[in-house]
């Protein structure tokens, strides 16, 4: 049900069950694809994206005004979109990230059109969290080298 829901939220054509859809993409839809990246890795030892760094970050912005209280709902929702930023500003900012930002309290008002930071959501202790925490001290110094030669 979640695949049928997403290509109709991205206004993919489908047949009529609505399972299948086909198209060419110059881009990556996380939301479809993550479970099958992490599935071929682990699974098959298949790598499926090698990066060599954390260049960028695609961070949750504010559509609306958000109030205290509200839930974000994450990429295709009605609360945030996803914005491309360098993975420096990111960090800097403490922003929330896009593929993170769905089912999480907000414990502050966010203006419209404002990036939402983490402390401007309720911590949760989930694996994802967890993960992106570690992932962004381990680059922490990686981006630390790259403004002082800026």
């Amino acid at each position: 049900e979640y695949a049928r829901t997403c290509f109709k939220e991205y206004g993919l054509k489908t047949d009529a069950s609505g399972w299948y859809a086909a198209m060419y993409k110059p881009y990556h839809l996380i939301g479809l694809e993550l479970g099958i990246s992490v599935l071929s890795a682990a699974l098959r030892d298949e790598p499926t994206g090698q990066t060599r760094g954390f260049n960028g970050d695609v961070v949750a912005v504010a559509k609306r005004a958000l109030k205290a209280g509200e839930s974000l709902d994450g990429e295709g929702g009605y609360t945030v979109w996803g914005k491309l930023v360098p993975a420096s500003r990111s960090l800097a900012e403490s922003a929330v990230p896009i593929g993170l930002a769905h089912g999480i309290k907000l414990v502050r008002d966010v203006a419209a059109g404002q990036t939402v930071r983490w402390s401007d959501v309720a911590a949760t202790d989930s694996e994802a969290m967890r993960v992106r925490r570690e992932m962004e001290r381990r680059f922490a110094p990686q981006m630390a080298a790259q403004a002082a030669a800026q």
